[in-house]
């Protein structure tokens, strides 16, 4: 497997990589991010290296609020032969598979991926083998409950403070059974069991979230439901202004890997911001 250590830290500029979503689910929450055919997948995908992206974050089982969860044949059956493609026409180029299943992490690693993305955090007993046998990074986010009721009024005393607590217990699993910490990237979960409140203090908190040095951060905020109570903006399609206002404060914060469904414009969001810091 090639070393994609340069696409998990911040470019030279100081700006996050970019990470393009592609969902293969017919009830993902950005209509505009899903795909239903391996052709239409590669298009997608060579339009959004064209225009920046450093990693493709591949999925097949929707997370948004309400989510009923698929099977895992039929997510296997989404996910792993349009990896194995994608690996074929851009070997170039980083490939996360979003999954909370081992089974799903293991053939896809096997079919060239190279990151986990698991927004359970290792609810799957046996992720924790599948990346003891792979070079692979893992990142894990928190969600506080399961995507059909995360939503259900969820309640934190200290929302920075027990989201580092969680992830610490999860990173500091990994490194007892091994891991490099290197390969260990953190998401604070956006959206995932949080109020407005929550998921600003979230951001706000930046790298605090993170429970050990070299453990890098991942942030996915774009177009989420979070912009119809702060903005006003209903629709998900009415959310690219906000989701580029968090962008813009992404390296202040110093997150290593934002997680967008719009790769032009955050490139163009990053580049524009970079060339007025060195003019």
């Amino acid at each position: 497997m090639p070393d994609w250590r340069p696409l998990i830290v911040r470019r030279k500029d100081g700006y996050p990589r970019i990470m393009g979503v592609i969902n293969i689910t017919p009830d993902s929450f950005f209509e505009d991010s899903r795909s239903n055919n391996i052709s239409e997948t590669i298009k997608i995908a060579q339009s959004m290296i064209q225009n920046g992206a450093d990693w493709l974050d591949v999925g097949g089982e929707s997370t948004r609020p309400g989510a009923d969860p698929v099977e895992e044949e039929e997510e296997i059956s989404r996910v792993v032969p349009v990896i194995r493609e994608l690996r074929k026409k851009f070997p170039g180029i980083g490939i996360s598979v979003d999954t909370r299943r081992s089974e799903v992490a293991k053939l896809s690693l096997e079919e060239g991926a190279d990151m986990i993305n698991d927004v359970s955090a290792l609810s799957d007993e046996n992720m924790i083998n599948i990346i003891k046998q792979s070079d692979c990074y893992i990142c894990l986010m928190h969600m506080k409950g399961l995507p059909g009721n995360m939503q259900d009024n969820p309640q934190y005393d200290d929302v920075v403070a027990e989201v580092r607590s969680r992830l610490n217990e999860k990173v500091s699993l990994l490194i007892r059974e091994g891991i490099d910490r290197e390969r260990i990237i953190v998401d604070p979960g956006i959206g995932f069991g949080k109020l407005l409140e929550h998921n600003l203090l979230l951001l706000k908190s930046g790298r605090e979230v993170i429970p050990l040095s070299n453990v890098k951060l991942m942030w996915g905020v774009s177009r989420k439901s979070m912009f119809s109570e702060l903005l006003g903006r209903i629709e998900a399609r009415d959310r690219l202004a906000g989701t580029l206002g968090i962008a813009a404060m992404s390296k202040l914060k110093a997150v290593d890997i934002i997680r967008v469904h719009d790769v032009a414009e955050h490139a163009d969001l990053f580049r524009a911001m970079s060339s007025l810091e060195d003019f």
